[in-house]
């Protein structure tokens, strides 16, 4: 169930596993362009996504490149830099996802009035008391999305809406709206999706 009581972070940093998803990559950067969080990320996240998208979509790296340039582009302000140094002191986290936590504590350093949480899939990798000790938060995409639709029903439902046009495969059967938010295990935002299209 939603938890009415969190609030959204003013950033979030998008881990690759959720770029990787074209429904949840979508409703992020439909979110950042509304101005509702701004969106992070480092070279490192840009190089797992552009490595593994290469692989699964059978895509060359060259073209994913170019599209993280416009990415970049789009969100100058996303890219966190080198975060190694930011990496220090972490110890229950997954290691290999430490460079994630890392970008979130570069945002934190630069602007420490601003709240800043991690957008994941991968809940296990990261170590709750460790990011809240550090002031993280951490989201799964359904409890993520599903808040940000309480800040304007009627926008996010607009881009629901327009949803299956942009994230289909062209060669493919376009999934409706709520097939493919259930592909994507988003089912509180599906329900809120469907309550309201059927008011």
């Amino acid at each position: 169930m939603l938890n009415p009581q969190r609030v959204v972070p003013d950033a979030v940093v998008l881990d690759a596993c959720v770029l990787i998803s074209n429904v949840l990559r979508y409703l992020s950067l439909q979110v950042a362009r509304a101005g509702w969080v701004q969106p992070l990320w480092s070279p490192v996240i840009a190089d797992e996504w552009v490595r593994n998208a290469s692989r699964l979509w059978q895509v060359p790296p060259e073209s994913l490149w170019q599209d993280w340039q416009a990415f970049n582009a789009e969100f100058p302000n996303a890219d966190q830099g080198g975060v190694q140094n930011f990496k220090e002191g972490l110890v229950y986290s997954d290691p290999k996802d430490w460079h994630v936590i890392a970008a979130a504590r570069v945002a934190l350093a630069e602007h420490s009035n601003r709240s800043v949480g991690i957008l994941t899939k991968n809940l296990r990798d990261f170590n709750r008391s460790e990011l809240k000790r550090l002031q993280i938060a951490l989201w799964e995409p359904d409890a993520f999305f599903s808040a940000c639709w309480q800040r304007d029903p009627a926008r996010f439902q607009t881009w629901l809406a327009q949803m299956p046009a942009q994230v289909n495969a062209p060669d493919k059967e376009p999934l409706p709206v709520a097939e493919l938010l259930k592909r994507e295990r988003l089912f509180v935002l599906n329900k809120l999706y469907l309550s309201r299209i059927n008011d």
